[in-house]
């Protein structure tokens, strides 16, 4: 219930607490607390038996967890076969790769050479500067590409 409270912040609650109501009231408080926290728990229950009552036998099984979207597509991706084909599928294409590739080509440069993992190397495809271990070097300069010709100025177009 309390599991996004640091240590920090349930300090900080507890001496607000004792601030605001008192040493001599905060037990009569906690104990009111938590009675109205019980009561609202067995609301709860009570109201999730009656309705897998009403929905009769078939749904005995159903647990009110699956109604949230991402536990429903979670058990749905799970329970489908051919959803299992396609994660084979996407283990077997390298989208790094094909980008680099696709990047390559618009440029007009070579296809870079595969690293040890079959994609190119990060820094390679960058034009960074690699230390000797084949790392790229952060913290040298890189080299500028050529930049292009530019087209020539057509002063009726602006």
């Amino acid at each position: 219930m309390f599991s996004d409270i640091g240590a920090l912040e349930l300090v900080t609650l507890v001496v607000l607490a004792v601030l605001v109501f008192g040493p001599d009231k905060l037990p009569k408080v906690i104990q009111d607390v938590s009675r109205f926290i019980k009561k609202i728990r067995d609301f709860s229950d009570s109201a999730k038996e009656d309705i897998r009552s009403e929905l009769g036998p078939e749904f005995k099984d159903f647990e009110f967890e699956d109604l949230n979207p991402k536990t429903f597509l979670r058990k749905q991706m799970e329970q489908n076969e051919d959803l299992r084909d396609l994660k084979e599928l996407r283990g077997t294409f390298d989208l790094k790769k094909e980008m680099n590739d696709v990047a390559d080509a618009v440029h007009g440069r070579e296809p870079q050479p595969s690293a040890v993992n079959g994609s190119p190397s990060a820094g390679a495809a960058a034009g960074a500067v690699t230390s000797a271990n084949g790392t790229p070097d952060l913290l040298k300069k890189q080299d500028k590409p050529g930049t292009p010709e530019r087209p020539p100025y057509d002063s009726d177009a602006t």
